[in-house]
């Protein structure tokens, strides 16, 4: 077994640091961990030049965030990224939780087929990072700056001037707008005043990477009360590389410098895996949690994303997970924003929605979070017996909350969705996030979320419909016709959306629906239209003025 190597990425001094000139771009990013590398990605994607900045000149040290989701993934295929990520990564299903040493219940992330991507891949963050670094060095549209550190931030109407410090000094750059990625202690928050309210649990958990061979199958596994570690919980997920990630409950009282002794580490995982098993320690740290957001996702000039704007807890893979989502929602707004093609009021719409999922995120993660870290005498009997319920009665499993693993947030209360009166069935409603299917193109196999690509889509299955495109001042939506411009052989993306013949979807550029009908309308596509980009909130204030 080899360890991991870290790469290491060479500092360059800017021709504008160099030249001493004050230059201002468009986008400006801070920090180059999953959720920012990502967002100079799908900028890019939209035609936007990025210039990403981050203090470091390396990936992230040890496995940290792990799991990553299937939205996650579709998001990142979009991006050209996700095929190496499956490939190097470890496709998973299905979940198992046990109790003291009985199987308690399993389940299955993604029971239907027809699929294009799994619902969980493991994959070390550090090998994730690498991925998306070298596609960022290959767009011309992004500027990858290593060992720049934000120290200051400024704000005017139009743009914000930061001061960025490399090994050469410090000089002063500018941008329209800036996106913060700076992880959960991060500096740009607090350098526009921002509030981060919340919770922190008091207990800690203790992260160990193993390289080791062994046979068990590519399972979530986590345990409450085993015999190995009595009173205390236990997850394990395998990685990329033989290695895997056992996550240990400590408790408030531990020390977490005497935790991380490397003796004190392997006597716990012996207990757990045997005296006999061979195995080193790759990676071990201590976490504390917390389950909190920032007060607003859009301060000025300045947009929070990933940790920077929320934190959970990491059981149910909400953090990275949710944090490339809110790329996925804020990228085609600012580059719409920044073209002309919509008002600056469309960026509050990246708030509204974005902090409603961080909302559901956070309750979730605190039901998991008491689930497995009861509080109290009464709690924990709960608890228990939940668990042995679960072992032979299916209503008690619903119950069991080992995290909730990450599923997209519906937006159901956005101000861009246009009301849903179509009494259409199916559970693809306004605020939805795109359900993947087969489909053929000219007889050849592909995948719907393929087809709606990065703009705006009207999707109908009214074949007799002429339009190729509905235009709306500056925004225009391509037209698919099922049954004419693509197929849909087997009727899986009938099934999934409820249609019958002429419903009709409008979808958004991050693939989430925007509207729905039960026929082909032009003018309620663009009302729809216009609403979805916060045309139609803009024209009623200047009627009203």
């Amino acid at each position: 077994m080899t360890n991991y190597i870290y790469p290491k990425f060479g500092y360059l001094r800017s021709k504008e640091q160099a030249e001493g000139i004050v230059k201002r771009h468009p986008i400006v990013v801070i920090g180059a961990g999953p959720v920012g590398l990502t967002a100079a990605l799908d900028c890019a994607a939209r035609g936007q030049p990025v210039v990403l900045l981050d203090d470091n000149d390396t990936v992230s040290i040890g496995s940290r965030a792990v799991c990553y989701a299937k939205r996650p993934l579709e998001i990142w295929n979009r991006l050209d990224c996700a095929d190496p990520m499956v490939e190097r990564g470890v496709s998973w299903n299905v979940g198992k939780v046990f109790f003291r040493d009985e199987l308690s219940y399993q389940f299955d992330l993604l029971p239907e087929s027809d699929h294009e991507w799994p619902a969980m891949i493991n994959l070390q963050q550090y090998h994730l990072e690498e991925i998306l670094v070298a596609r960022c060095r290959a767009s011309p549209l992004i500027d990858l700056r290593w060992k720049h550190r934000l120290i200051s931030l400024k704000q005017a109407a139009d743009h914000a001037e930061l001061a960025v410090e490399t090994p050469d000094g410090i000089f002063t750059m500018e941008a329209q707008w800036v996106i913060a990625c700076d992880g959960a202690n991060s500096d740009t928050r607090k350098m526009v005043g921002a509030e981060f309210k919340g919770q922190y649990f008091e207990d800690r958990f203790l992260i160990a990477d193993v390289a080791m061979k062994a046979d068990f199958p590519t399972e979530r596994w986590f345990w409450f009360d085993p015999p190995f570690h009595p009173a205390q919980s236990v997850l394990l997920h395998r990685q990329a590389d033989d290695i895997w990630r056992i996550d240990f409950q400590l408790g408030w009282d531990a020390d977490p410098d005497e935790e991380k002794r490397p003796e004190r580490v392997i006597a716990r995982i012996k207990a757990m895996l045997g005296e006999d098993t061979e195995f080193e320690l790759e990676w071990v740290s201590i976490y504390q949690f917390a389950c909190r957001r920032i007060d607003k996702f859009r301060h000025g000039r300045v947009l929070f994303a990933g940790d920077a704007a929320h934190q959970v807890s990491p059981f149910g893979a909400r953090g990275a997970n949710t944090g490339v989502q809110d790329i996925d929602n804020l990228a085609w707004k600012l580059a719409m924003v920044l073209r002309g093609e919509a008002p600056e009021a469309l960026l509050d719409s990246y708030h509204d929605e974005r902090a409603y999922a961080a909302d559901d995120n956070i309750l979730n993660s605190t039901r998991a979070t008491d689930f497995i870290t009861p509080k109290t005498k009464v709690s924990r009997h709960f608890r228990d017996a939940v668990l042995e319920l679960a072992q032979h009665h299916g209503f008690a499993r619903p119950l069991v909350n080992s995290g909730r693993l990450s599923t997209p947030t519906p937006y159901v209360t956005s101000p861009l969705n246009t009301f849903d009166d179509s009494l259409l069935d199916g559970e693809m409603r306004p605020g939805t996030n795109a359900a993947d299917a087969p489909v053929t193109i000219g007889g050849k196999p592909d995948w719907f979320l393929n087809c709606l690509g990065a703009g705006f889509v009207v999707v109908t299955f009214d074949q007799a419909v002429d339009n190729e495109r509905i235009e709306v001042g500056p925004i225009a939506a391509r037209v698919i016709r099922v049954g004419r411009d693509i197929d849909d052989p087997r009727g899986v993306l009938a099934s999934r959306y409820g249609t019958s013949t002429g419903t009709t979807y409008l979808f958004r550029p991050d693939q989430y629906v925007a509207a729905r009908w039960a026929g082909f309308d032009e003018g309620k596509i663009s009302a729809a239209l216009l609403r979805a980009t916060a045309q139609d909130a803009v024209r009623q204030k200047e009627i009203a003025a």
